[in-house]
């Protein structure tokens, strides 16, 4: 009986791990919506000024549990010197946010092509990936389907993998929730190709 009781307990008490990377160019504000991600999913988080927040190097982290699943989140730096950093997080991540500035035109291209050469790892098939074009609170930001058509020139690498572009603003917290709430449920769908880590919180 106290078997019993007892995997029953732990089985209640514990969370399904995932791991998200969101990665980008720098100055992209990955750190920013990190901290927004924070601010809107964990009870008495108080977001970070973002006047405050300076540029990553290295890896930042955050976690937010949802139910019985906890969500773990690497921003790594967009710097092109880092960038070539990325590729170590790829094996152990359930799924990508990649963040566009939009209101960054002469960047996009640059963008562009980090985002494509980052779909060329074999470790990242068929992982999630969810293509977030921040600040969209700008007057002058580009629109959710002129980097649309940009990016879609790595359709082929983008393959049969759940993929979703959506709007986000940082600063204000738009779109937060439903890119989130959409990669939660894409990579637990995902789960018999990458499965969850188990801890046990009780």
């Amino acid at each position: 009986m106290y078997t019993l009781i007892s995997g029953l307990g732990k089985y209640l008490f514990q969370k399904d791990d995932y791991y998200i990377l969101i990665v980008g160019l720098d100055n992209a504000g990955k750190t920013t919506y990190l901290e927004q991600t924070k601010t809107k999913y964990c009870k008495n988080y108080k977001m970070m000024n973002s006047s405050k927040i300076t540029t990553t190097v290295g890896c930042n982290i955050g976690q937010i549990d949802i139910g019985r699943v906890r969500l773990n989140f690497w921003d790594l730096g967009g710097q092109e010197e880092l960038q070539s950093l990325w590729d170590k997080y790829y094996a152990d991540c359930h799924g990508v946010i990649y963040i566009v500035d939009s209101a960054d035109r002469t960047r996009l291209e640059e963008s562009w092509q980090a985002f494509d050469r980052m779909l060329q790892s074999e470790q990242l098939i068929n992982v999630p990936l969810l293509l977030s074009c921040n600040k969209q609170d700008l007057d002058d930001c580009m629109t959710v389907p002129e980097i649309k058509r940009l990016f879609n020139r790595s359709i082929q690498s983008v393959g049969v993998r759940d993929c979703m572009v959506l709007a986000s603003s940082a600063i204000t917290g738009d779109g937060i929730n439903e890119s989130i709430d959409w990669m939660k449920d894409c990579i637990i769908r995902n789960s018999t190709l990458r499965p969850p880590t188990i801890q046990d919180i009780g």
